[in-house]
């Protein structure tokens, strides 16, 4: 039996205010409030709401057999529990049903994993436990910031005991492959992969509302006739996409909305099912392996990592700020903490990129600088206050052997914190 996994990433970028010079080492507060809570609002009222409205009625109308997972950053979800709370309360609506995943992703939506994997397994769990906090489970399933995957960032994701990955269905990494099966990992056959198929994806995500696309209008009996005529062996379809795709990439009166309530009334005509990512990696076994030795992602044609790291703007930024992984670790400020993820985000280097300013390509959310140098001069302003607020608690005279020898002790201090709350568990059964 074929089955859809469908499957949406859910993130709110932080805004950055414009930040003088003059202004470093005066003015600690980096974001425009007003930016954020309107960018909340706006989406909230065109996409999430109703959104999550539909695909509730969707669920309930056909007894659990639609199916659908959330990959939400941290960020987007303190973003929510500030200034639109009613869409925490609709995903729970949505986590009730039993019919809802929620993945595990980077809490600040960042790129930690290709700089340090220390930061990045923190940043996971943080956004785990966030995940169990509002909804009530772990997540068991891992999709990464702009699907970043490569072998050894697979590794360090299984070490964080996660066996399921979603990954992106690249040309250079599939080759004559095809994105509907279930693969493993090159070298480690527990981590099971599961395929974007990008083109799916892209149908819905960006051609949709484009009438000149030759498929235009797409309709639910024609995208459900396209998995219907797949080689009858191929019977896992990965959908992901950004949630934007609902309501703001594809306007309310394109007929997104109705083209979603559609689908599963023409699937179950053609015996197709929708099924969960934890669900699809139980039930099924690998075809074969993928191998990725260099991080690739679902970002451009490329689907490498250049839309964030590509030039020298993008990789000063990023290098100064990884820079500091280990000094903010050792800080007790809980505002350089928050900042920290703040300001990992990756629409800031994304906005320093070259390309974006003169391809054409449509993005979800618009680009609010003129150009990448301003992009990169209004983060770098930002950063330099950042680092003299980390270095005023951690200076950069103290010796790597010291700051080494502080992680050792916290890290102990952790390892026993744990320990003694395992103990206390088991003596309270």
């Amino acid at each position: 039996m074929k089955t859809i996994n469908f499957c949406f990433r859910v993130h709110q970028r932080p805004n950055l205010k414009r930040y003088r010079f003059f202004e470093i080492g005066n003015d600690h507060y980096y974001y425009d409030d007003y930016a954020n809570e309107s960018a909340i609002r706006y989406a909230s009222d065109n996409c999430y709401l109703e959104a999550n409205r539909i695909l509730l009625d969707m669920i309930r109308s056909s007894n659990g057999n639609f199916k659908v997972s959330f990959s939400i950053s941290g960020l987007a979800l303190e973003q929510f529990e500030q200034y639109a709370p009613e869409v925490i309360d609709s995903f729970k609506e949505l986590a009730k049903t039993g019919s809802v995943e929620f993945l595990a992703t980077p809490y600040g939506h960042s790129l930690a994993a290709l700089y340090n994997e220390d930061e990045f397994a923190l940043q996971v769990n943080m956004q785990a436990n966030k995940i169990k906090e509002l909804f009530g489970k772990k997540p068991t399933t891992f999709a990464n910031s702009a699907l970043l995957y490569s072998d050894e960032i697979g590794n360090t994701i299984a070490s964080l005991g996660y066996k399921n990955i979603i990954v992106e269905g690249a040309k250079h990494i599939l080759g004559w492959k095809s994105p509907n099966y279930l693969y493993s990992h090159a070298y480690n056959n527990k981590i099971k992969l599961l395929v974007r198929n990008n083109k799916l994806s892209d149908d819905i995500n960006y051609r949709f509302s484009n009438w000149s696309w030759d498929q235009y209008p797409l309709t639910a009996e024609k995208f459900i006739g396209w998995i219907k005529d797949a080689p009858e062996a191929e019977n896992i379809f990965t959908v992901f996409m950004g949630y934007e795709a609902l309501g703001i990439l594809n306007h309310k009166d394109s007929g997104i909305f109705e083209f979603f309530k559609a689908l599963p009334f023409y699937a179950i005509e053609q015996n197709i099912g929708f099924e969960l990512p934890s669900e699809i990696c139980k039930k099924n076994k690998p075809v074969d392996t993928l191998s990725a030795l260099y991080p690739m992602s679902w970002t451009d044609e490329e689907k490498d990592v250049s839309a964030w790291c590509g030039n020298e703007l993008q990789n000063e930024a990023l290098t100064k700020l990884y820079n500091l992984t280990e000094r903010v670790h050792l800080c007790s400020d809980p505002m350089i903490k928050v900042d920290w993820q703040l300001l990992q985000d990756t629409a800031h280097f994304f906005f320093m990129n070259t390309k974006h300013y003169s391809d054409g390509m449509i993005y979800a959310q618009k680009i609010p600088y003129e150009s990448p140098y301003e992009a990169f001069t209004n983060y770098m302003n930002v950063l330099s206050d950042f680092i003299e607020r980390v270095n005023a608690q951690y200076p950069t005279d103290i010796e790597s052997e010291e700051l080494n020898a502080l992680l050792k002790t916290i890290r102990n201090q952790e390892e026993l914190i744990k320990k003694l709350e395992t103990k206390k568990k088991a003596a309270k059964k």
